[in-house]
């Protein structure tokens, strides 16, 4: 019996889904639900909160403080390899009096985080192709086609609705798409990084690129430096997650105690070091550092990068044709991406109504009898995040919203398993392959007070003065959502969920 399935079975639950994912096919997920661009939309306001010097070295500063929180769930996912991941986890690590409520709780954020990670990834995609449209036909001043917000809004629903179709299929559909990502964003990501200062005929010198701090107040209504610099951070916070993918896939990959710290740790490292290229790549190639966010400007000041790769290659070759190549790229890099958290959100929803612990889980919870998927619980998340879209016809801070509910949805449901790893005592814990030891505690401490910080910058004001149109309402939705989830623990939940639910009689070891 393959080990990972052994530990399920102990752990209570019986092998339904297929496992037959490689330690390769893993990390080609999981990688593909980072991306090497994700940050492409928020490179712009970043740059202009508080220069390049915050946005280059706030990288480095949050990979650091990544690493503490991929160990600590690195650590987790050894010991138990389930597709519930964080929910399973924390009522495991909570023990048996808050294990209950720490499920409860941990299980609607990632639901929620994980479910609005798809419409990040959808606004992204079609925010890269009303460029690609832009540009192909003419660009903003030469009459070129702007896509409105219907026709934004329609882009963003198609996407949404083709990760579903996708995901209704076998999972090896998915590992093959992924496979062919994680080339796609490699070698494009190279491309990319490489060539874009080769083509740039003007390039910024390193101090300007290291060193130069500057506020916008004018612009963004934010005088405090110190406020400014942790807006211009949010970019990094934003990109360096998503590495839990590789637990959720655990119960479909051989050898998933071992495969999945691995894969956890990898994609960090693969996605830091080249994520700091790409903004590197950029910022070296900023030809005209205000001209990037004029409204009469080639690219309709709508995406800061799509400018600076523009005006790289128009410099050089007087037209727009290599821009729309690279633009592709990074389009693709969301395709990928946003199909692959779909695969997790799916996975998650699938796990908890399993569990009974959402409204209808009888229908959610059904695997399709031929593919071995979780079909229903892929159309869910698809229609929900068809939902969290429909304010793009009237705001215009929408991806502002969903990227702060997303963060703080998926890394705040990093914390609960990580806090009760911190606090529960050493003889409880079964380690698995990969074991901390010692250093678990302060680890588990490092990341969790990270993870706050994270999550509290999130919920903050974006541009000031506050104004409907550029509100950022992240806050007012997480708390009615989380007030909603508390009501009906405390009203109900508490009295029949206990956490996730055996499947399997474990006396049976021999089957």
């Amino acid at each position: 019996m393959d080990s990972g399935e052994k530990r399920l079975n102990e752990l209570g639950y019986k092998q339904e889904l297929r496992r037959e994912m490689t330690l390769f096919k893993t990390l080609a997920i999981t990688f593909s639900s980072m991306a090497v661009f994700t940050g492409t939309p928020l490179y712009g306001p970043s740059l202009r909160y508080a220069g390049p010097a915050s946005l280059i070295w706030g990288w480095v500063v949050v990979t650091f403080f990544t690493w503490f929180v991929g160990l600590a769930l690195a650590e987790i996912c050894s010991s138990f390899p389930t597709t519930g991941s964080l929910y399973f986890w924390a009522a495991h690590l909570a023990g048996p009096r808050w294990g209950p409520f720490a499920s409860w709780f941990c299980a609607w954020l990632e639901t929620i985080g994980l479910i609005s990670g798809i419409g990040a990834q959808a606004y992204s995609g079609a925010q890269a192709l009303q460029m690609i449209i832009l540009l192909s036909t003419g660009t903003n001043k030469g009459g070129g086609y702007f896509a409105s917000r219907s026709v934004f809004l329609a882009i963003y629903m198609s996407l949404t609705l083709v990760w579903a179709i996708l995901n209704s299929y076998a999972l090896e559909v998915i590992a093959f798409l992924d496979i062919i990502s994680i080339w796609w964003q490699v070698i494009g990501g190279l491309v990319v990084i490489i060539m874009l200062p080769l083509v740039a005929q003007q390039t910024q010198p390193a101090s300007y690129v290291f060193t130069h701090f500057e506020t916008f107040p004018e612009a963004t209504g934010i005088r405090s430096k110190p406020y400014a610099v942790i807006l211009a951070v949010l970019l990094s916070n934003y990109c360096l997650y998503g590495y839990d993918t590789a637990a959720h896939l655990t119960e479909e990959t051989k050898g998933s105690d071992r495969t999945g710290p691995i894969a956890i740790l990898s994609s960090i490292g693969i996605i830091s070091a080249f994520g700091w290229a790409y903004n590197l790549a950029l910022t070296f190639c900023i030809r005209d550092a205000n001209y990037l966010y004029d409204v009469n400007n080639e690219t309709a000041g709508a995406l800061v990068p799509a400018q600076i790769i523009y005006d790289a290659f128009h410099g050089r070759y007087q037209n727009s044709t290599g821009a729309v190549v690279f633009l592709c790229i990074i389009w693709g890099s969301f395709f990928f991406c946003g199909l692959s958290v779909t695969t997790s959100a799916a996975r998650v929803v699938y796990a908890l109504s399993r569990d009974k612990g959402i409204p209808f889980s009888p229908i959610w919870r059904r695997v399709h009898p031929k593919h071995k998927v979780p079909r229903n619980a892929v159309w869910l998340c698809a229609a929900i995040c068809m939902i969290l879209g429909l304010p793009i016809l009237k705001l215009d801070v929408v991806f502002t919203a969903i990227i702060s509910i997303s963060t703080i949805g998926w890394v705040g449901g990093y914390a609960v398993p990580i806090f009760a790893r911190l606090v529960m005592a050493e003889e409880n814990f079964k380690p698995g392959p990969f074991y901390l030891g010692k250093a678990r505690r302060p680890i588990c401490l490092v990341a969790f007070l990270w993870i706050c910080y994270t999550c509290s910058a999130f919920l903050l004001p974006t541009l000031y003065p506050l104004q409907w149109r550029t509100f950022n309402y992240a806050p007012i939705a997480l708390a009615v959502a989380l007030t909603a989830i508390m009501l009906w623990w405390v009203l109900d939940a508490r009295k029949w969920f206990k956490g996730p639910v055996r499947n399997i009689d474990i006396q049976n070891e021999d089957i």
